[in-house]
């Protein structure tokens, strides 16, 4: 079996009423970042906040009645679940959604809150669908897996349809690479459609799944990842074939990239991305010789990011442009040393948002203590003004102990 553009074309008719139709549009301020003419295809503005309800409702639209009346089960790290959830209960079709215990909070209660059934199984999606394969075996379940299937492969193609109509001259597609579902529905349709075109996918570092298998080389993979919605142990066997036969390369990335990424896409296009949504952006910053001068198109693919992991990103990503920096600055025992100090990083133009003495644990004299500042500056260049103006006119000794600071 395989998938074809007529397949992804009657998806499309069959889903063109059900689902959000997510804008495609060029970004200036990330075209001047990465030096590619970039387009962004927002499917986490879909209802689920995640293109996975393209595939999910297209293999649902085809159940017989018999079929529905029995159920359904997937496993899924979260953003499967919600669109086989969501849309299992628009059509009235139970749903049990098997995911792996370490799924972030919100995409459990998100699918729990379309009304499926929920398991929590295991640490991983291989331990999942083993659970979601039991399920359907014992309770006649029809399972409906989120990548190794031809009608959710189809589904997935769609978006590739709907931005080379928004932007016929797409050169590059940079598609993010789980289970290969997604990657492959879309080369699918854009091979057909423009065959010049590249479709690029990307994995985080530690789970370079289908750039393994397409080499031919042993899966190594596992890790902590903040894309875990990508965070897949083996890709399927469909997939695998087509993307042998369409995807023109795959890169990977490592966690800090698709940082930044997350960041950028909140801090500039003002729109929340998950890990895994954030992976084409981050491609394109990390290997920037592959698109540089290329009309690039992105998927973002999701947007369901735990808030506290957000906010996390964040603040860390303020950290690594120098907007938050923690010096350690060596104080006089003496009165009005703290007072002088924090005059000088006034006067810089710094902020102090905290600070902490270390009289006992410390390096210095006895007669002086450890001062640790965090301090909130505009920029990486204007922290280094603010440590300048300590050490020249304050005559104190610092230390940066994180922050990007130039010069």
């Amino acid at each position: 079996m395989t998938v074809t553009l007529a397949d992804i074309q009657d998806a499309a008719a069959a889903l063109k009423d059900h689902l959000v139709a997510t804008p495609c549009i060029p970004s200036r301020t990330l075209s001047q970042i990465t030096g590619a003419e970039i387009w962004v295809k927002f499917e986490n503005l879909q209802f689920t906040a995640a293109f996975k309800e393209r595939g999910a409702l297209n293999k649902l639209r085809k159940l017989t009645a018999e079929e529905r009346r029995r159920g359904v089960v997937a496993m899924s790290a979260g953003n499967h679940a919600q669109g086989v959830a969501y849309h299992a209960g628009r059509l009235g079709i139970p749903a049990t959604i098997v995911m792996p215990e370490g799924t972030p909070f919100i995409k459990v209660e998100m699918t729990e809150g379309h009304g499926a059934r929920v398991v929590l199984t295991g640490t991983t999606l291989v331990e999942a669908q083993a659970e979601a394969e039991r399920l359907s075996r014992e309770e006649g379940l029809v399972f409906v897996h989120p990548y190794d299937d031809a009608d959710v492969i189809a589904g997935q193609g769609t978006i590739a349809l709907e931005m080379l109509q928004a932007c016929p001259d797409l050169e590059v597609l940079v598609v993010p690479v789980g289970g290969g579902g997604l990657i492959a529905g879309m080369a699918t349709a854009a091979k057909a459609l423009k065959p010049g075109i590249t479709v690029v996918g990307v994995e985080v570092e530690a789970y370079p799944a289908m750039r393994q298998r397409l080499r031919g080389e042993p899966l190594d993979v596992g890790g902590d990842t903040i894309a875990e919605g990508i965070a897949v142990k083996n890709v399927g066997t469909l997939p695998l074939e087509i993307c042998r036969r369409l995807v023109d390369e795959v890169v990977l990335v490592p966690d800090a990239e698709v940082e930044r990424a997350v960041a950028l896409f909140l801090n500039i296009e003002k729109t929340v991305a998950e890990g895994a949504g954030a992976a084409g952006l981050a491609a394109v910053l990390n290997h920037g010789d592959l698109f540089r001068g290329k009309r690039t198109g992105l998927v973002l693919c999701g947007g369901n990011i735990d808030s506290r992991m957000l906010a996390q990103v964040l603040m860390r990503q303020l950290v690594r442009d120098g907007r938050l920096i923690s010096v350690r600055v060596v104080v006089p025992d003496r009165p009005g040393a703290l007072g002088k100090i924090t005059s000088l990083v006034g006067e810089a133009g710094g902020n102090i948002i905290e600070a902490l003495h270390q009289r006992l644990f410390t390096t210095a004299t006895v007669k002086s203590t450890d001062l640790d500042l965090t301090i909130e500056c505009r920029s990486a260049r204007h922290a280094a003004r603010v440590i300048d103006c300590l050490r020249s006119k304050g005559g104190f000794a610092v230390k940066v102990l994180a922050g990007g600071v130039e010069g």
